[in-house]
């Protein structure tokens, strides 16, 4: 791998969304299941890792396979988050990660988490949800016609939390992992001003 890569495109096994976005440079990860998605969008991988319990097709000459047992504590995915985090990478981008399985859904949100708390930007998305994790400081996000703006705690608290430019603003607010104070927002200027001192948070962009 190149010194210092700046993101990394991971390709899960959730539900298909066609990926056609891909900026040049960006290092691919295809996770079992995800190397068909990825030749369905005309990607290459630089890298597949898996159990392949999904995924029984061959392989195009000279990618390189990490193979490992069905019988482990990681998920594929969680395997490719931890290469990207060894690997000095300073964003993960997770695709084909939503719909499907709850429990893989649930685990593939635990490993952005992961991502975040070790210092990369994570970001899932698909044609009609975007989650990005936040760490303390501020984000300006332009407004997004016909979206729904919403905050999560993703560790047990996040402290002074304000969000301006919406239509129901917190001002130095506490909001926990356990009530979602933060759920469908809307923007009400033309960009919203999120700022907090202390946890991380998911911004949760949803297509109404």
């Amino acid at each position: 791998m190149c010194a210092m890569r700046e993101k990394c495109l991971i390709i899960s096994g959730g539900e298909f969304c066609p990926i056609n976005d891909v900026p040049s440079g960006t290092f691919i990860i295809a996770c079992d299941r995800g190397y068909e998605y990825a030749l369905r969008c005309g990607l290459t991988p630089d890298l597949v890792v898996g159990d392949f319990d999904s995924y029984s097709g061959g392989f195009a000459d000279g990618v390189p396979v990490d193979r490992y047992r069905v019988e482990k504590d990681d998920t594929d995915t969680m395997i490719a988050v931890r290469y990207a985090v060894d690997h000095g990478f300073k964003s993960v981008d997770l695709r084909c990660a939503l719909g499907g399985r709850l429990d893989h859904l649930l685990a593939n949100l635990q490993s952005a988490v992961f991502a975040a708390e070790h210092g990369l930007e994570a970001e899932i998305s698909d044609s009609r949800t975007f989650i990005s994790t936040m760490t303390p400081g501020v984000r300006r996000l332009p407004r997004k016609e016909g979206w729904s703006l919403s905050l999560f705690s993703i560790t047990d608290h996040c402290v002074g939390l304000s969000i301006r430019g919406v239509k129901y603003p917190l001002d130095k607010a506490l909001i926990t992992n356990a009530f979602p104070i933060g759920v469908s927002n809307a923007w009400k200027d033309d960009e919203a001003e999120i700022e907090f001192e202390k946890g991380i948070l998911f911004i949760v962009q949803s297509k109404l």
